[in-house]
């Protein structure tokens, strides 16, 4: 599956630091220390209902590990998945009564859209559930070897207790565990289970739902096995950093670890679990089952500029919770606007200090906000050499921000 056109990022003299991020799985903060090659893979939408400002923050936030690492001299490997074929993409294809595979289509084109507008470099494998069934039938089959999956009248399960570390990752106790499951796509009370934490990797086919004659028989995959075969494939184990919303720690998470630590008998699957916090509206998280979304394409569409979008996603810490509002974007505008009067004056007498400051802050756990205010104070000083051009190039090459 194709991604999105990369943005040209500019060149920054010397180099970043190491960069530092918060691990869930541990709950400290801990340096990253990938090789020549960072290895990075972000959990990508189910594309029915994209691109929510919810989605954006989390791949914007993404979008700043990896660019942090390219200014430490890194290069970097970004895989990022499409879940395109799953329940709620179908569910909603049959509630509007449209093809499951043109709904799907029509919004990974859309995400492919708001990403390039907001100007987040995309992923070197941007790679679709359907496109990769061959592999998640590999792994599925493995895990039937080594005995960690069985049957339940025709579906395939996984045996999250095959893995004695299962529960690692997001360091709940079993209650915590048996709520979030049913509540995120799990099956706790389905009969014929062995444990009900035990989760799907292959399900049988259905009248009238979409399916693919493998050698496990017509059917489809699970939704945590997409993911740990698609970055096995592409990235292998132990790889620098899981990502997604935090959300995501349990259960995808968690049993993807699990599917991966039984495949390859690594661990961990991954150096570092990191996780976006939760964008809310009208007090409520914003998600596509309630319908309580802001979409970027709209905002686009009313002519509100990416880049004010962008900062005022930046504007938070990547691993809070906030609530959106039309006050925000407002002032993003207006610190848009500030920041590219300063450039458009060539205001800075500093402009060595701002890169400094903004690697800096960038490298401790993407603390944006810091990054943020640095570029005010760099906008609000008064200065009249020629070195807002190298201002602008910080700017762009760190945050993703076009002056």
């Amino acid at each position: 599956m194709r991604a999105w056109p990369a943005p040209e990022v500019p060149p920054l003299p010397g180099g970043g630091p190491t960069l530092r991020l918060h691990d869930s799985a541990t709950g400290q903060l801990r340096p990253t220390a990938p090789g020549p090659t960072a290895r990075i893979y972000v959990c990508g939408i189910t594309p029915y209902d994209a691109t929510h400002i919810g989605h954006a923050a989390t791949y914007v936030a993404f979008d700043l590990v990896g660019r942090a690492w390219r200014d430490a001299g890194h290069q970097v490997h970004y895989v990022q998945n499409v879940t395109d074929v799953d329940d709620p993409l179908l569910e909603r294809a049959q509630r509007d009564g449209e093809d499951w595979r043109g709904l799907a289509d029509r919004e990974i084109d859309l995400f492919r859209e708001d990403m390039a507008a907001l100007g987040v470099i995309p992923p070197e494998d941007f790679v679709g559930a359907v496109e990769a069934i061959p592999r998640i039938v590999e792994a599925v089959r493995a895990l039937q070897g080594k005995g960690a999956a069985y049957d339940v009248d025709g579906d395939t399960y996984f045996a999250v207790h095959a893995d004695p570390r299962f529960g690692s990752v997001s360091n709940l106790d079993e209650a915590e565990m048996l709520r979030l499951f049913a509540e995120r796509g799990g099956d706790p009370d389905r009969v014929g289970k062995k444990h009900p934490l035990d989760c799907l990797l292959w399900q049988s086919g259905r009248p009238d739902e979409p399916a693919w004659d493998t050698e496990l028989g017509s059917g489809r995959p699970g939704w945590h096995i997409e993911c740990t075969a698609i970055a096995l494939d592409h990235l292998g184990a132990g790889f620098d950093v899981q990502g997604g919303g935090s959300d995501l720690a349990f259960p995808h998470h968690e049993m993807g670890a699990s599917e991966g630590h039984v495949l390859t008998g690594d661990w961990p699957f991954a150096q570092h679990y990191v996780h976006a916090g939760m964008v809310a509206l009208d007090g409520e998280k914003m998600s596509k089952s309630k319908g309580n979304l802001v979409f970027v394409s709209a905002l686009r569409r009313a002519g509100r500029d990416p880049m004010a979008i962008r900062l005022a996603l930046l504007a938070h810490h990547y691993r809070s919770d906030w609530e959106w509002t039309d006050a925000e974007l407002t002032a993003a505008e207006q610190r848009l606007e500030a920041w590219r009067t300063a450039v458009a004056r060539q205001k800075t007498p500093a402009s060595a200090e701002l890169v400094e400051r903004l690697r800096g802050a960038l490298a401790h756990d993407l603390d944006a906000p810091a990054a943020l205010a640095a570029v005010d104070a760099w906008a609000a000083e008064d200065g009249s050499d020629d070195a807002g051009a190298e201002a602008t190039q910080a700017v762009d090459a760190l945050l993703g921000v076009r002056l």
